[in-house]
């Protein structure tokens, strides 16, 4: 049976998130067969000109729209953000005779500190877990070593909902970030940065791919003997095709950062587009008398990831169901917290937004 349009519900989900509807729409008219390839891009030799045209426009784009200097290397990996926890301590700390410093705000960035553990020594400079998680630290609450082989924070919890403001600064020692759920999401100085990295999955593409934005001079520590797709030095010489890529995957990419450019109009103007979601959910929250409590303080709240509770588990599965049946998907929190999560990355539309402010608002009415 043909499906419609009429038929899609607004995508609440964490990730993989939704797409937007330009970009699913151009990609179902090129599906079969690519312009000039007289294939899909599923099908197309990775080595071909017509997928080297794709993945210099997706690599163009993103550098574009952050302003990303030439002495950047762009690439594009495989297994995720959560590989790269590996990768980057096999890289950067593994036999340095260093330990490495990570700043804990949520799940996430205890994943990655326990796969950097493997690799070598670590030193926590932060962890908000005696908070449960509500904020980012102050820059005077970081105990940081000057002599670290990196500094690595995650610039925004998905699951806990707490989003940094602003990147901490590190003084020089090179900052690695997991950007994964607001890249491309607003506007950053990447120059701040020896490594930002990000699964697609959240704002820009489908799953199966990793963007790492990597400082040229970092290259020059990555020690000899890494696996081969674990090597940053092999990867960049290599422009991320020392393998077969994710070809589909850097193509929806192209196609996302181009909306994002062309009908979006940049990053200060999608950044003022998820301050404005955001805001919509807050104010709901925050207008609710408590009937609402959010989880994270007001100065942490990500603007991606909107998390809340009600006053009961009982209330809380209701509430999802209800939503469910009003075209309102995906809004269970996380199984490790519980309660309610809207992620509202920048596919999410305004009106999915307000409609989902509506449907609170209509249930503390009804059940409040």
């Amino acid at each position: 049976m043909a499906q419609t349009l009429e038929q899609r519900v607004y995508n609440f989900s964490a990730g993989p998130a939704g797409l937007p509807l330009p970009v699913l729409e151009r990609a179902r008219e090129e599906f079969l067969v690519y312009p000039g390839a007289g294939a899909s891009v599923m099908e197309i030799s990775h080595r071909s000109k017509a997928f080297a045209a794709i993945h210099e426009k997706a690599k163009a784009n993103i550098k574009a729209l952050l302003n990303i200097p030439d002495n950047y290397k762009i690439l594009f990996l495989q297994g995720g953000a959560t590989l790269q926890f590996s990768m980057l301590a096999q890289n950067f700390l593994k036999g340095t005779g260093k330990s490495a410093d990570y700043i804990i705000t949520g799940s996430w960035g205890n994943k990655a500190l326990n796969e950097a553990k493997k690799e070598g020594e670590t030193r926590v400079v932060w962890n908000g877990k005696d908070d449960n998680y509500v904020r980012v630290p102050k820059q005077d609450e970081l105990d940081l070593d000057a002599n670290a082989a990196y500094c690595h924070f995650t610039s925004n919890e998905t699951i806990q909902g707490v989003e940094f403001q602003t990147e901490p600064d590190t003084g020089n020692v090179p900052l690695m970030c997991d950007s994964s759920s607001d890249f491309l999401a607003r506007p950053i100085d990447i120059t701040k940065y020896a490594l930002l990295y990000a699964g697609a999955q959240k704002n820009i593409g489908p799953a199966g791919v990793a963007v790492a934005i990597l400082r040229d001079d970092m290259l020059e520590r990555v020690p000899e003997g890494q696996p081969s797709l674990m090597d940053y030095k092999l990867m960049s010489e290599k422009d991320s095709l020392y393998n077969t890529p994710p070809c589909f995957a850097i193509y929806i990419i192209s196609l996302t950062t181009d909306w994002i450019i062309n009908d979006i109009g940049g990053l200060a103007k999608m950044e003022a587009l998820n301050r404005e979601k955001a805001k919509v959910l807050y104010d709901t929250i925050d207008g609710s008398g408590g009937y609402y409590r959010g989880h994270a303080q007001a100065d942490s709240r990500s603007i991606m990831n909107v998390t809340w509770r009600l006053g009961s588990e009982d209330l809380e599965k209701a509430f999802v169901a209800e939503a469910e049946a009003n075209g309102l998907a995906t809004l269970k929190g996380h199984r490790s917290v519980g309660g309610i999560r809207a992620s509202i990355y920048n596919a999410m539309t305004l009106e999915g937004v307000q409609a989902l402010s509506e449907f609170m608002k209509a249930f503390q009415q009804k059940n409040g």
